[in-house]
């Protein structure tokens, strides 16, 4: 394997590992607030035909990303109220928000169906881009790339290094005692869960925008599902939950390296993948479920009202 088959192999890993990096730092937010929201394949779906519809009527790009935030928030917004205001099941509500907007964006989208765009194009940074292997693999990407390395960083230092990751720690495991200490429960989780709506929203106009500037019923093809296992797999660990996203993003290209090096299996077998590889990871992670409690938020997925 020489090479420059190797890079291209990275190159496209970044890009297909970058959407579900995109759910998976929103879900991880969301989740360390102590709230379980199964809805991030409804919500990329709507932020992709959202974001797609946006730019093809405006020409804006960045305008597509942004309207496909607000998209994802919408959807999110409705998944707080049910749950936090109405003291709904969590997975129930996940479960019904995914149904709703993957109708919501096919009904919406019915008319855009495979019509072109011009998309985001890679920028490459001089120099940088002309390391061997890793230059072309990180900066020789599309400005959303480029955006998702940021907002990583973001996300890390404030789970890590700030106050936000504290009160988002003392949410997602004791909501009482936090309540007691004067944090606002029910605002920091509304707050997390706005913050997962609008990473799974630029996760679905990343698809429509960059990846594939097109709009197609059911393009996120199972990647909202994936990152959710993502952050179980990653222990809720934000460096894990990145090195996961690149190896699903991996395992999804692995059908396309088969058939340029010519090995002999059948594609569709091969396209499989990322779906069994999520499949084995929870299957494993099952092997040891008190260790997965260990790390899970001691409260995530449990109602809470003020005062109770």
């Amino acid at each position: 394997m020489d090479i420059d088959l190797l890079t291209n192999i990275f190159y496209a890993m970044v890009r297909c590992g970058t959407p579900l990096l995109l759910v998976a730092l929103g879900e991880l937010v969301c989740e360390k607030s102590g709230v379980l929201n199964l809805g991030q394949e409804g919500m990329m779906l709507f932020g992709a035909v959202t974001g797609f519809i946006v730019a093809f009527a405006t020409g804006n790009l960045w305008l597509g990303v942004l309207l496909a935030c607000l998209a994802g928030m919408l959807l999110s917004s409705l998944f707080a109220l049910v749950t936090l205001g109405c003291q709904a099941n969590q997975v129930a509500s996940g479960l019904a928000l995914t149904i709703f907007g993957v109708g919501l964006s096919a009904f919406v989208g019915s008319a855009w169906v495979g019509k072109p765009l011009s998309g985001f194009e890679p920028v490459a940074i001089p120099l940088l881009s002309d390391i061997p292997l890793v230059g072309h693999m990180l900066f020789n990407q599309d400005l959303l790339v480029y955006l998702s390395f940021a907002l990583f960083a973001l996300v890390a230092w404030a789970l890590l290094k700030s106050r936000i990751g504290l009160i988002l720690q003392a949410v997602g495991e004791n909501p009482d005692a936090a309540s007691a200490m004067g944090l606002p429960v029910l605002r920091v989780r509304s707050l997390a869960i706005l913050f997962g709506g609008a990473m799974a929203g630029m996760a679905g106009a990343y698809l429509s925008l960059a990846y594939t500037p097109m709009w197609a019923e059911n393009m996120s093809a199972g990647r909202g599902w994936i990152a959710l296992a993502l952050v179980v797999f990653a222990s809720w660990r934000i460096f894990r939950v990145l090195l996961g996203a690149y190896l699903f993003g991996l395992a999804s290209i692995l059908h396309l390296v088969a058939q340029g090096i010519g090995v002999s299996i059948p594609a569709n077998l091969l396209a499989m993948l990322p779906y069994v590889a999520t499949i084995l990871v929870l299957v494993l992670l099952s092997r040891d479920a008190l260790k997965t409690r260990l790390y899970a938020p001691v409260s995530l997925g449990k109602p809470w009202k003020g005062g109770h």
